[in-house]
């Protein structure tokens, strides 16, 4: 390359010099990626010096800044790789040559002819890297990807040179595997960046070995060197990623034993046998495919599973999708299924018990139980046929008779359970109540079912009918308020009250009616646990559309506009509540059915926590931002007054927040901003005209706490003084705050936790955790795991006299759970505690060790459980692990005329893994696993057995069992009189949810109420799909491990 460039050997050291200042002065100046694309060519013109040396610049480690690469680094290296000033092999190179993996490795003796003296005289250490694997990761990423697309590796040499320098990767990887001090002495932390780059090595590695280029280069005579390093590289790599992610060490294995092996001229003949053994297998599909039938049961465990894990997080207990999926779980048999559905309600309630979950958690739990199950109960009534009859009070019975009296009493057992468990202690009465309420029980049957006279009676008002709550609502908004408040009952009626709410709000939003909207919402915020009940019977789309909307299109700012501050408290208190779905819930654009990522909500959801450098500002933009500034910070210039907010819509307020908050902490920082200043201007802030806006705010500062600098981080630390704990403030503001925090409490916790670790002798974090403590468990319910849980799967250890070669962690965790749910489902106890398990552990595994690797441990069980009696519920259970919802995975629907946002890039969930591993079935029969290869296949078509949508189901109407009174006339009336004034008409349902994307079909089955959207994170690196080009399959497998580089909620 030097030849090519014509570098006399006078003008390398200069050009050295001015790439070194460049690269140190972009680095120090942070220096934009399209500025650096512009300066790099323009250097390289006058100074040229070969790929690999200016690869090694950019790098390498510089003393004092050695501990981790600049995040600016690998986008500085991705414009030098477009521009081809640096390639595949120079890359890889570098990397290779600074990676922190050699601290963990041993070095060489030094070879027996250099004398002891030089060999110890001269010597230096060389210089590492402190922690690369984060950078390594997404650096091979890009190389995977660039590879994939035919444009990394461009000729036949640098074909060569990547394979040989693979190969030392690849026996640097083997060495870490069996290095002593990494298994002892590396963190949780470190081990699992070293899984993620390995990960992402493996995708490297399989597209360097299936290039087209690479595969002629290696055919060469040349080129046998590079094949026998290639050989023995992969010898010592394929046995380390077995256990991890076994289908790419197959795939790497085959190309080992058949293409490269091809390459040698013995092998010729014996290519040719193979391919004649394979040729049967070839020709027979899947479907075709016998394998030994194992009776199908369904276990007490399977649909404990099941809703289990639709209530972990935000609820997913869609009306559609469970019933599709009853309907095929149960063939049908609606008894049965009634039976087990409240056997497996009443068990999540007392799991959570006995995990110590908390009220805040049961609370959603036991409104299930009390005012959901009866809904879905009446609903499977209304399918009975002569086939299959139902008897509701029979199904009752029989199930409660199998329920814990330990847990949920009797009547006459109440007065012997402790005082502390009166949570639970009334669950049996309320659930039975309300069935009577719905009709599936008679007065009679009451005292037999609960062991002893009742004096508890049926509500007063009778069972609220949805229709005619929204006609009172229409006329009397109060009335709204009032049913707000009856969403902690357990009387059988808050279902038609949660949809009553959420048909006001709508038709509030469509009449613009926001003084209203104001009040309803304001209290719906301050109640997190409210939220969960609303989508407990509606999907999230179904409400916020319509908020999103208001505020969207807000049209408060007349030109005879008379005062402003009210327009800026209704436009606060509607998005207060927004925000508190969004961020309680993670959800995404598709959940809030969002028109367009340039809306205001669209740009909030997207950028509203970040700041923005004051040049890319519009000169109205800074002009409004200098008023805010004036108006809190400037005594002389008479507060907030008409004329500012006038002049700023709240829309753009509220997306200045990070801005605003980041010109105070550079105030504050470099002492332009005094401390009672600072302290009046935000006094204007913790009232209640301004509050709701401390949520992009304080989000702001959480992110820039644990990046910042320490003199920025006292700054921030001094102004969450003054925000989180006020000196006085009104009961109305007080409330709001408690909303706020309740948004914002789990990040700032996290962020204040981060800085802690940082300086444990600082005496200023405790009160502000101490402040947050009430709000932070109802911050966020998201299915994600705590600290606690986390760290208690991973420390898993085996016991004693267990396989040697089992593996510890959360792969442990995972096998002990499925152990235990077979064991407690093969044996049942007739009246007893189901086994222990959360879904939060199913949805960590999945960020963590990723789809794949958690499908391979869960068909490790199934084959270990085979041959013994044990296999079907082994089978029940995982396959109710595959087919469980998971609000992480649904596919985005767009309703409402929505201009699609661009979502966010969504893991590969067990079912898509497990159709990936079924369709390679034909791999493992020729790879000598034949048995792997039945428990694949038949896994495979349980689970699509249990997610195919059947025949469309029956509407799900309420019968007419009561109302708020007045005659069936009269009722119908007032119906369609709500009906008409909601510019609707709408069934009397029970449950209003869907099965879009839960079916795996993305078939609608719409019963009128449109459908569900949602999808999750992964990450966007350079503002394009980093995995255009790739082997879908092969990207899919790693896709956990981009979850860590988004915000990864475990």
């Amino acid at each position: 390359m030097a030849a090519t460039l014509n570098l006399a050997p006078s003008s390398l050291p200069h050009a050295l010099s001015q790439w070194n200042r460049f690269l140190d002065n972009a680095s120090r100046q942070r220096l934009d990626q399209e500025l650096f694309a512009t300066y790099a060519p323009i250097l390289a013109s006058r100074c040229r010096i070969p790929p690999v040396t200016l690869a090694d610049l950019l790098l390498r480690p510089v003393p004092p800044r050695s501990d981790m690469l600049d995040p600016r680094v690998p986008q500085y290296l991705q414009v030098l790789f477009k521009q081809k000033l640096v390639d595949t092999p120079s890359v890889l190179k570098a990397l290779y040559r600074y990676s922190t993996s050699h601290r963990w490795v041993p070095p060489p003796p030094p070879p027996p002819q250099v004398k002891k003296e030089d060999a110890g005289g001269d010597k230096k250490e060389a210089i590492r890297w402190g922690n690369s694997y984060p950078s390594e990761e997404l650096i091979f990423w890009r190389l995977a990807r660039s590879v994939s697309q035919g444009g990394g590796i461009a000729n036949a040499r640098e074909a060569v040179e990547v394979v040989r320098v693979l190969a030392r990767w690849m026996a640097l990887f083997s060495d870490i595997a069996a290095a002593e001090g990494f298994a002892t002495q590396a963190s949780l932390v470190t081990k699992a960046e070293v899984e993620s780059a390995r990960q992402a090595f493996m995708l490297l590695v399989v597209g360097v070995c299936e290039s087209a280029v690479v595969v002629e280069a290696l055919g060469k005579d040349g080129a046998k060197l590079a094949r026998r390093e290639l050989a023995k590289g992969l010898d010592l790599f394929i046995p380390t990623i077995v256990g991890a992610v076994g289908s790419v060490a197959q795939r790497l294995s085959l190309w080992r034993t058949q293409t490269l092996a091809g390459m040698e001229p013995v092998v010729e003949q014996q290519k040719k046998e193979a391919a004649e053994v394979s040729g049967y297998m070839d020709l027979m599909g899947m479907e075709n495919f016998q394998v030994p039938e194992i009776p199908v049961v369904n276990s007490r465990a399977g649909l404990y599973i099941y809703v289990g894990a639709a209530l972990v997080g935000r609820p997913l207990l869609d009306d559609n999708a469970l019933f599709t999926y009853l309907h095929n779980r149960y063939q049908g048999d609606t008894q049965t299924t009634a039976v087990q559905l409240i056997l497996a309600s009443f068990d999540v309630l007392a799991n959570s018990v006995f995990r110590n979950e908390g009220s805040k958690t049961g609370h959603l739990l036991k409104s299930y139980v009390v005012n959901k199950v009866p809904l879905i109960l009446s609903s499977l009534a209304a399918t009975s046929t002569p086939m299959y009859p139902f008897d509701a009070q029979f199904c009752i019975s029989e199930a409660l008779g199998q329920v814990d009296t330990n847990i949920f009493p009797t009547l006459s057992g109440m007065f012997d359970m402790p005082s502390n468990s009166s949570f639970l202690d009334s669950v049996r009465q309320d659930f039975c109540f309300s069935c009577l309420l719905h009709g599936l029980v008679t007065q009679p049957a009451i005292e037999t079912l609960l062991g002893d006279i009742t004096y508890q009676s049926l509500p007063d008002e009778g069972r609220y009918v949805k229709e005619v709550l929204v006609q009172a609502c229409i006329q009397d908004p109060e009335k709204t308020q009032k049913f707000v408040g009856e969403l902690d009952n357990m009387n059988g009626n808050v279902g038609a009250a949660a949809q009553a709410i959420v048909e006001s709000i709508i038709n509030l939003c469509r009449n613009k009616e926001t003084m209203t909207l104001k009040q309803l919402c304001g209290q719906l915020a301050s109640k997190p646990l409210s939220l969960d009940i609303l989508l407990l019977f509606n999907r999230p789309q179904k409400l916020l559309h319509s908020l999103c909307e208001v505020l969207d299109n807000w049209g408060g700012y007349d030109e005879d506009q008379g005062e402003y501050q009210p327009v800026y408290e209704e436009f606060g208190s509607i998005l207060l509540l927004l925000l508190a779905f969004i961020y309680r819930y993670d959800l995404a654009p598709a959940d809030l059915g969002i028109r367009s990522a340039d809306s205001f909500v669209g740009r909030l959801w997207g950028k509203g926590h970040l700041a923005r450098p004051l040049k890319d500002l519009t000169e109205q933009e800074k002009s409004r931002l200098g008023g805010w500034i004036h108006g809190l910070f400037d005594t002389e210039a008479g507060g907030l007054g008409d004329e500012l907010m006038s002049s700023c819509p709240p829309q753009d307020f509220y997306l200045l927040m990070p801005t605003l908050f980041q010109q105070i902490v550079l105030a504050l920082t470099t002492g332009h901003l005094t401390e009672e200043v600072l302290k009046g201007g935000l006094e204007y802030l913790v009232d209640v005209l301004l509050l709701p806006s401390l949520v992009p705010a304080l989000l702001y500062l959480s992110d820039h706490l644990r990046t910042d600098t320490p003199q920025s981080q006292r700054a921030i630390i001094r102004i969450l003084h003054l925000i989180l704990r006020p000196n006085s403030m009104s009961t109305e503001a007080t409330s709001m705050l408690s909303s706020v925090l309740n948004i914002v409490a789990k990040p700032l916790e996290q962020a204040l936790r981060s800085y802690q670790r940082q300086d444990p002798k600082s005496t200023e974090i405790e009160p502000l955790l101490k402040a947050l403590k009430e709000n932070i468990p109802l911050s966020r319910r998201t299915g994600g795991a705590d600290h606690n849980e986390l760290e208690s799967w991973t420390s898993t250890q085996p016991a004693n006299g267990a396989n040697p070669a089992l593996v510890g962690g959360l792969s442990l965790a995972v096998r002990n759970t499925v152990q235990n749910l077979i064991q407690g489902a093969q044996n049942p106890p007739i009246n007893g505690m189901p086994s222990s398990y959360t879904h939060r552990q199913i949805l960590a595994a999945l960020k963590l060790l990723g789809a794949r690797r958690l499908l391979a441990i869960l068909l490790d069980e199934l084959r270990a459980q085979n041959d013994v009696p044990t296999a079907p519920v082994a089978y029940d259970v995982v396959t109710a692990i595959v087919c469980a919802p998971d609000t992480g995975n649904e596919v985005p629907t767009q309703e409402f005329g929505a201009t699609p946002v661009e979502p966010r890039q969504r893991r590969m969930t067990l079912r898509e893994a497990l159709k990936h591993e079924a369709e390679e079935w034909k791999l493992l029969q020729k790879g000598h696993d034949p048995v792997m290869a039945e428990v694949v296949v038949r896994l495979y078509r349980r689970v699509e057995a249990q997610m195919v949508p059947p025949p469309a189901p029956p509407a799900m109407l309420q019968p007419e069992l009561g109302g708020l009174g007045g005659d069936n006339v009269a009722l119908g009336e007032a119906m369609a009189a709500a009906a008409a004034v909601v510019a609707g008409e709408h069934n009397v349902d029970a449950m209003s949810l869907d099965t879009a994307g839960l079916d795996g079909t993305g078939m609608d089955l719409d019963l009128g109420l449109g459908s569900a959207a949602g999808s999750v994170g992964g990450l966007d690196m350079s503002g394009d799909d980093i995995f255009s080009g790739l082997d879908t399959e092969l990207a899919s497998t790693f896709d956990a491990g981009f979850e860590a580089w988004d915000t990864m909620n475990l």
